[in-house]
């Protein structure tokens, strides 16, 4: 069904080779144990994807490219199978000439943060990945490695038929939670953690987490919601927050470096601040379900549905001591 033999025997030859073996044997288990109603509507929507010549992968540019020769008959067949595994929510992509809009301009993040991280020769892990767009760039910007790991199955389905084209065996999506990751591995260089920490029922403990996931010396990189005011204060919604019912808690930029400042990192800072606006998250034809222009009051954009400030969203970087 999902093979990832490629991908851990490359691990095995750089410095992840430990944690190959620990996380393989974990993957063992959760792949026996997969289930989902579309699962085989998945598999089969990729495997009946059409052969195509291709010529030039570009996974440094906004749109993650795969472009080659493809006959009009085929690129139509090809559009429906990638159709069977909507949404597409992080992007974009182009296989062959087939856009996907995603629902998320996820490069406009990247471009937040590229400019400000040196990935050259690094080991990375990205936990919450989604469908692996990022991990992608991970590699164009140097990577040696790039692990994610996100339990959606949709998310991992996406990856692999991008990967079907894309054909690296440096980076994948593990079908595993963050707390399926080895606590204390201490393996890695850079440890992503995009959108998941406010869905974390204790924030504190996630970024203890991502501390005891890098080496000493290493970085973690923590995008997330926040609660834009100079003071350090929280949001911790009632019931739902812009209609998500698993938002625990939203902090401050200043209450997050002070967090991860207990937590054992240093050299702590926001690199950006940014207000979540209908160009960068929306509905498509990739995603037609609601976004972002459904979550805000109508008659005042600043708020969310439920009377909670817009999405605004922060990046930090902090290193391990």
């Amino acid at each position: 069904m999902i093979d990832y033999l490629d991908f851990f025997t490359y691990l095995k030859t750089t410095e992840l080779g430990d944690f190959a073996q620990a996380i393989h044997r974990t993957m063992e288990s959760a792949m026996r144990e997969l289930s989902h109603g579309d699962l085989g509507r998945w598999c089969g929507a990729i495997e009946g994807m059409p052969e195509g010549t291709v010529s030039e992968i570009d996974l440094a540019n906004d749109t993650i490219t795969v472009a080659g020769d493809m006959d009009a008959a085929k690129r139509a067949t090809l559009k429906q199978h990638l159709k069977e595994l909507c949404p597409w929510r992080k992007g974009p992509f182009d296989l062959f000439g087939v856009h996907i809009d995603t629902e998320w301009r996820s490069d406009l993040k990247w471009a937040r943060l590229k400019d400000h991280i040196d990935l050259q020769d690094e080991r990375v892990l990205d936990v919450g990945c989604g469908n692996g767009y990022y991990l992608f760039r991970m590699l164009a910007a140097g990577a040696r490695a790039a692990v994610g790991v996100d339990p959606t199955l949709l998310s991992v389905m996406q990856f692999h038929a991008v990967n079907r084209y894309a054909r690296t065996h440096r980076a994948a999506v593990l079908p595993l939670g963050v707390d399926a990751v080895p606590a204390d591995c201490g393996c890695f260089d850079t440890a992503f953690s995009m959108g998941l920490l406010y869905h974390r029922r204790d924030p504190k403990e996630h970024l203890k987490q991502l501390h005891g996931f890098v080496k000493p010396g290493g970085r973690v990189v923590l995008e997330t919601l926040v609660l834009d005011t100079d003071k350090e204060e929280w949001l911790v919604p009632k019931e739902r927050y812009a209609k998500m019912r698993n938002v625990w808690a939203i902090a401050s930029p200043g209450l997050l470096q002070k967090w991860l400042t207990d937590c054992g990192f240093e050299n702590v800072q926001v690199i950006d601040l940014t207000q979540t606006t209908s160009t960068e998250q929306r509905k498509t034809d990739w995603m037609t379900f609601e976004s972002l222009a459904d979550f805000l009051d109508p008659a005042d954009n600043t708020q969310t549905i439920e009377g909670h400030p817009a999405p605004v969203r922060a990046i930090l970087t902090a290193q391990k001591q």
